[in-house]
């Protein structure tokens, strides 16, 4: 019954737009919802369909559904490619004859996107960053894309709403270039250095974005909550660690903001993250250790942290170029996992 809903959910939409999937007919014929045909917000659409399917096909084969199925889903979950722009690098809005939207700005708001822009939705992507970074040349390549998000100038193009909406001057006041934390499709973003061979500047930026955009003051919330994921954010990123894929059990590496924190379990099992030369100037991570054992990956799975035990952090004011750069380091995308079939 569970899973006839779910695909119910795949084959159109309910009496309002935000049932089900708005565009589905374009979608699963075409790969795409197209920008020309009345839908907004429809890269957004796009991409968040995809990472649906992704989580369709690891249900289908949980729940052990015909191999037509699992392949269908399996094959929709890389339909983000299909609005990617290969000369930009950028997702971009695509007209059903197949061509791209034309005039484009990546600083456009809404549109194609959901209150953000180009910058904020390519990363989007969060079942095959490997398969995103190929796209776009390359790891080392997509980690300049990423940095480039910090140095373009906090530039936006309103048109589409006539007005500055508030998340457009939340980011201007967090004069972080185009990075807009304030809303959500952007948050996990940061990690997504743990997929390049630059795995330190996700602790970089993790740390800068803790310290600068959240504080006790009145003013110390940098944007909507929407259903705790901007808290979620900060509590997953004070503790180390961040679930940029939910469905994978992995939770990606970053710098943790305390010398000690306790969780304790529902069974009573406690976690402990201790990083006992953590400061302010001290917020790269040279090492991790679980239980005693030597941690080489970029992430920790979710059985590891609810066994309970401790997670050790051993931090520095130099980062560690070396630690979690090769590929094998890497959190899960689908595109390179031999666990997939």
């Amino acid at each position: 019954t569970l899973w006839k809903a779910l695909v119910k959910n795949t084959l159109g939409h309910g009496p309002v737009h935000s049932v089900g999937r708005y565009g589905a007919e374009y979608y699963n014929s075409l790969g795409y919802v197209p920008y020309d045909v009345g839908i907004n917000e429809n890269v957004a659409r796009t991409l968040e369909y995809a990472y649906a399917d992704w989580c369709l096909w690891k249900l289908a084969q949980e729940l052990g559904r015909p191999e037509e199925e699992t392949a269908l889903y399996e094959a929709r979950a890389r339909n983000y490619k299909n609005v990617f722009d290969s000369e930009r690098k950028l997702m971009r809005g695509k007209n059903l004859d197949g061509t791209f939207q034309s005039p484009f700005s990546p600083y456009k708001w809404g549109d194609a996107f959901t209150e953000g822009n180009s910058w904020h939705y390519t990363w989007s992507v969060f079942q095959d960053v490997a398969g995103l970074a190929e796209l776009m040349g390359g790891d080392r390549e997509m980690a300049r894309m990423l940095d480039s998000v910090f140095v373009v100038p906090p530039l936006f193009d309103d048109s589409y709403y006539g007005f500055p909406i508030h998340e457009i001057r939340e980011m201007q006041i967090m004069n972080m270039g185009n990075y807009a934390h304030g809303n959500q499709p952007v948050q996990h973003m940061i990690y997504l250095y743990n997929y390049t061979p630059e795995p330190w500047k996700a602790q970089m930026r993790v740390r800068e974005v803790m310290d600068k955009l959240y504080n006790y003051t009145p003013d110390g919330y940098c944007g909507d909550e929407d259903n705790g994921q901007t808290s979620a954010w900060y509590v997953f990123s004070a503790l180390g660690f961040y679930p940029v894929t939910p469905g994978t059990g992995e939770y990606v590496l970053g710098s943790p903001l305390f010398t000690r924190a306790t969780v304790t379990l529902s069974d009573g099992r406690k976690l402990v993250i201790n990083a006992p030369k953590n400061s302010r100037d001290n917020i790269f991570v040279r090492d991790v250790t679980l239980n005693g054992k030597k941690l080489n990956l970029n992430f920790v799975t979710h059985e590891e942290l609810t066994a309970g035990g401790t997670l050790e952090f051993d931090m520095s004011n130099e980062p560690a170029m070396e630690r979690g750069t090769t590929p094998s380091a890497r959190p899960y995308s689908m595109s390179t996992d031999d666990r997939q079939n």
